[in-house]
């Protein structure tokens, strides 16, 4: 019998799918620029209540069913065929995303450290991104170099991600407090403290990107069969890696917050990197990068475990070709792991850019997901308590969803992300008339 994973090796997993690039680079992109850091604070934790609310929904589908594909196959089971592939469909774009998201920040990782040595080869620019041979090829060796640990089986994935996730949280909160220590405090106080006033616009903006930014969480149920412990451990995990996360997420916004202003922070290139050189020099930086290879990586690692479980369930429910069910010798779904590898060798040749307007949709995919899973329930819930929490579950995915659709909305997806959107929904239409068709066909044959 193959080796189950302990509550370590999931915990590391978890956390190590919710901390990739984005916690490093978000700061001065978005966070500190749209919401500062107390709005940001209190955006990013409503998010991780949010997650835990939804986490007791969660928990009746671990303690329902135990296969794999989690909200997939949960749907498909009490919803039926056609509400199971929109949950499937919605979900594979938000695990497919991040693994080029996290593949195509290794090049930028490099770049913080020697500077432009891997771009060489310019093909072309896509909306305002250079495209390099170079950062292409570093992209794809770092996915292939996952997709080969993860065929060799999730043991020895759990292994690698294990000193990934605990080395990005020592080295986080170290850099934090030696930033702390170090740093004049006096202009943070000014930009951030005194002159502090609640705007639940800006809290709003980073409320609704919290689905992506937590959807590691999710590894949880792909995986149930994996580890063996009951529904309540796997729980207690969930909300640990999620509460942590956020706390993660909003430590490095204030680290970068201690040295720069809003406005200075959205003119630099990294702003966290930067401040981080200014004040501890280069060895404080190197610990930085240690740290964000850590994430990059461990959100490689962690999706692609994810892709593989939830491609093979959709398989194994005849809504994909029935090759991606196939199992190796290790207990993996080699051809599921494949194929997420296929499709992000494919993105990094799109650039960042396209790749980050995907992404900015792959939140409305996790909310529609969560969705479906607090509403099933909120139905099998068999105390109040259990179907209040569901409830509260429904309808702050209902929230999330409306504020990334509504135009007027704060959050509201931007113009490419919308067109992907309609894209990605055409392309999902057109595959399931064309699979569901031809399962029939067959299921006929094997009729007669």
């Amino acid at each position: 019998m193959r080796s189950k994973l302990s509550k370590l090796d999931v915990f590391s997993i978890v956390l190590g799918s919710i901390i990739g690039w984005g916690s490093f680079m978000l700061p001065g992109t978005k966070f500190l620029k749209e919401a500062g850091v107390i709005n940001t604070t209190i955006g990013l934790t409503l998010g991780a209540l949010f997650i835990i609310t939804i986490q007791s929904s969660y928990y009746i589908m671990l303690e329902d069913h135990d296969d794999e594909g989690g909200e997939f196959s949960f749907t498909y089971k009490h919803c039926g065929r056609n509400h199971g592939f929109v949950v499937g469909w919605f979900l594979l774009l938000a695990y497919l995303t991040i693994i080029p998201l996290n593949g195509t920040a290794f090049p930028l990782v490099i770049r913080k450290i020697f500077g432009d040595v891997c771009q060489f080869g310019y093909l072309y620019s896509i909306a305002g991104y250079e495209v390099y041979i170079g950062e292409v090829i570093i992209s794809s060796f770092i996915v292939i170099l996952f997709a080969y640990i993860n065929i060799k089986g999730i043991k020895e994935s759990a292994k690698v991600q294990n000193i990934i996730a605990l080395t990005l949280v020592f080295l986080v909160f170290t850099v934090f407090v030696f930033m702390f220590i170090r740093v004049d405090r006096t202009n943070f106080l000014n930009n951030y403290i005194y002159d502090y006033q609640f705007n639940l616009g800006e809290v709003l903006k980073i409320f609704a990107i919290t689905p992506f930014a937590f959807v590691g969480f999710d590894n949880i149920p792909q995986i149930c069969k994996e580890f063996d412990f009951g529904a309540r451990k796997a729980s207690l995990i969930a909300v640990a890696s999620v509460s942590i996360g956020s706390l993660i997420y909003s430590v490095l916004n204030m680290t970068t917050g201690l040295v720069y202003s809003p406005q200075e922070a959205a003119t630099l290139d990294w702003a966290l990197g930067t401040g981080v050189l200014s004040v501890l020099g280069r060895f404080g930086f190197l610990l930085l990068v240690i740290a964000l290879s850590a994430a990059v990586t461990s959100g490689i690692n962690g999706f692609m475990i994810s892709t593989s479980k939830l491609m093979g369930s959709i398989s194994n429910h005849h809504m994909v070709p029935k090759k991606y069910a196939y199992v190796n010798k290790n207990g993996v779904f080699k051809n599921a792991i494949l194929f997420a590898t296929a499709i992000s060798l494919i993105a990094p040749w799109f650039g960042r850019e396209v790749i980050l307007w995907i992404v900015d949709m792959s939140s409305l995919g996790a909310a529609i997901a969560y969705f479906y899973v607090c509403f099933i329930a909120f139905r099998l819930g068999k105390t109040m308590f259990r179907k209040i929490m569901s409830l509260l579950g429904v309808v702050a995915s209902l929230l999330t969803v409306v504020l990334l659709l509504a135009p007027s909305s704060p959050a509201a997806l931007g113009k490419e992300s919308r067109i992907a959107l309609v894209l990605w929904i055409v392309l999902g239409t057109v595959f399931y008339i064309k699979v569901v068709s031809t399962y029939k066909v067959e299921t006929s044959r094997d009729n007669i």
